[in-house]
């Protein structure tokens, strides 16, 4: 099972404040636990909101909308994508993250299987194809 592990912006995060050293080395030690015990597939910090954009798509029409966004408490700081047996143990991982004034969200990531017949073995092999193709550019990308 995989799921997305989504930590909440707050102030600090969206006024473009960065960890101190101590919670820098903190989040690395955690982070190397997760990856020696295989939980963790990626994990990245997002810069504030002011940075960003939404686009919004209604009745064909797409519109763009610069950050800054206003609910704070809506927003992501940052996430990591964990591969686990269970919601369960997700959540006690995530209890052993570094954090104090912090909310976390744990998602779980839809899987083929979870479409069922739908999911048929045409648009299986495209899926195939494209991650495939994916993970050789991620990997041509970072040479």
């Amino acid at each position: 099972m995989r799921f997305m592990v989504l930590v909440k912006a707050d102030k600090a995060s969206e006024g473009g404040a960065l960890p101190d050293g101590k919670m820098l080395a903190d989040m690395g030690k955690f982070n190397e636990e997760l990856v020696k015990a295989g939980v963790m597939l990626a994990g990245e910090g997002l810069q504030a909101s002011s940075k960003g954009a939404r686009v919004k798509f209604h009745k064909g029409k797409k519109t763009v909308i610069d950050g800054p966004f206003a609910e704070t408490k809506e927003l992501v700081a940052g996430f990591w994508l964990w591969q686990v047996r269970s919601k369960e143990e997700a959540i006690e991982w995530l209890k052993r993250a570094p954090f104090e004034d912090t909310e976390v969200e744990i998602r779980q990531v839809y899987e083929n299987d979870d479409f069922g017949e739908a999911f048929t073995p045409e648009l299986r092999a495209q899926e195939d194809r494209i991650r495939a193709e994916a993970a050789r550019q991620a990997r041509a990308r970072s040479k």
